[in-house]
């Protein structure tokens, strides 16, 4: 009866995980290394193929108002989806130290097991200046939807 039970508990486990995953309870993770990334995306008209980012094989024909709406990241956080599933979601950042927030699009994947914040991004959220001091800044990230 023990190994019944303890399947029962488990399976009710998952199911729970599950359904939380699919009503859109959302990826959240704190401390999170952010650096600043040279995509300048402004400079190359938001175009995902001229600065070679990993999501551009699926979003580099999104319109212009769809790639400029938010600032850029690369992700590789340790909450969330991974490879082609994270592109085009949106993260609310906000740098712990001071509490600025910003919301940004994931048009990359990195390796750094952070973000990848585009230097304009990175600037705005910090707002101390610690972060250029550092070469980083530590962040809360949370998934969002993008209202697109």
């Amino acid at each position: 009866m023990g190994k019944l039970s303890d399947s029962v508990s488990i399976l009710g486990f998952v199911f729970v995980l599950v359904l939380g995953l699919a009503c859109g309870e959302s990826a959240t993770a704190t401390n999170v290394k952010a650096t600043g990334h040279l995509y300048y995306p402004e400079q190359h008209n938001w175009d995902l193929l001229a600065v070679s980012a990993f999501c551009s094989t699926w979003d580099a024909n999104q319109p212009l108002s769809w790639r400029n709406k938010y600032g850029w990241t690369a992700f590789c956080g340790p909450v969330g989806p991974r490879g082609q599933a994270a592109c085009g979601n949106c993260l609310r950042v906000t740098n712990t130290g001071t509490g600025a927030q910003e919301t940004v699009r994931i048009v990359d994947q990195c390796g750094n097991g952070g973000l990848d914040l585009d230097i304009g991004v990175f600037r705005r959220l910090d707002t101390n200046g610690n972060g250029y001091f550092h070469g980083h800044m530590i962040v809360n990230y949370e998934f969002v939807d993008c209202a697109d």
